[in-house]
């Protein structure tokens, strides 16, 4: 590990929220290092205080002026921040193509604030496979908040949602949002509706769509009802009151106890993820795949379904196991 003597060096550099340590341990998880058991297993511990807060929405919508205004806001009341921007890969090294985001250069030097592009790597639903991780890294960093920004890519970015506490989805007049809003995807991931560029013509109808679609859910007595906000990001304008539903929804959770009962939704679907991942690592083990291969023929050639072919691979894998 470059820089660093040990696992435990590491670690020590994280909770300190030393930059070099934090984009080191990102860089593990992205990688899926060895090492990894080790270092999630050193911050598990100091990783659970942060409020995760996800920002999607379909491409230019401002996902990443809204993040920049939201972390002036936070550092303005003297909260600690990480900011996980996931951007599309590059067709040719496969890193994030858009880097660490230009909106957001003006942090750079501010020790309050850890700013990480990643790459989603071919992963759809708008996040990196090991964006769970990367947001544990940085609550272990000491961040009050962490804000996630998706890559946008439209109806299929409600991942988003098992990952953080509090979801915002962004629309903007113009853009074709009035249809996105009546997609039950988006409806059913979002905490808080921000409507933004709302300078812009179009902006009530496209609230008045909002609330008809919201209004066609149901709605239990204790149940959060997600509000609309309207901001202009780049004025900073609606950025406070944002913050302040976001806060809200927190309380909500909290006090009707959702708030737990997410969380451990989020970390039952990261256990079963990295379990996934082990059996998808085993299938590797017979010698040049030939058991896959014969498997495999015979689903083709309709001697044997895929249950039976899956049934056999994970038999022969618990005989060597």
């Amino acid at each position: 590990m470059r820089g660093f003597a040990s696992i435990d060096d590491l670690v020590a550099g994280v909770r300190r929220a030393a930059p070099r340590a934090v984009a080191r341990a990102i860089s593990l998880v992205e990688n899926e290092s060895p090492r990894l058991p080790e270092l999630v297993a050193g911050l598990a511990s100091a990783s659970a205080g942060a409020h995760v807060i996800g920002l999607t929405g379909s491409p230019g919508v401002g996902k990443s002026t809204t993040t920049d205004a939201l972390v002036r806001e936070l550092r303005s009341q003297e909260l600690t921040v990480g900011v996980l921007a996931v951007d599309p890969s590059s067709p040719f090294s496969g890193g994030a193509l858009l880097g660490d985001r230009i909106r957001m250069q003006d942090h750079t030097g501010d020790p309050g604030v850890i700013i990480r592009s990643m790459a989603t790597r071919g992963h759809l639903g708008g996040l990196a496979a090991a964006a769970p991780m990367a947001v544990s890294v940085l609550a272990a960093a000491g961040r009050d908040v962490v804000l996630v920004e998706t890559v946008g890519v439209g109806q299929s970015e409600v991942e988003i949602a098992g990952l953080c506490d509090t979801t915002c989805v962004l629309v903007a007049p113009g853009a074709g949002d009035h249809v996105q809003a009546a997609k039950a995807g988006l409806l059913e991931v979002g905490d808080v509706f921000v409507v933004n560029k709302a300078d812009r013509d179009g902006v009530q109808p496209l609230i008045r769509d909002l609330r008809n679609s919201i209004a066609l859910g149901s709605w239990g007595a204790d149940a959060w009802k997600p509000p609309i906000v309207t901001t202009t990001a780049t004025s900073r304008e609606g950025i406070e009151e944002l913050w302040h539903q976001i806060e809200r929804h927190r309380a909500h959770q909290e006090g009707t106890g959702a708030w737990q009962v997410r969380r451990r939704a989020r970390a039952r679907h990261e256990v079963e993820a990295l379990v996934l991942a082990e059996v998808r690592r085993r299938t590797k083990v017979p010698a040049d795949g030939a058991l896959l291969d014969e498997l495999a023929e015979a689903v083709a050639v309709g001697s044997l379904d895929p249950y039976a072919a899956s049934r056999l691979m994970l038999d022969r894998l618990g005989a060597g196991a």
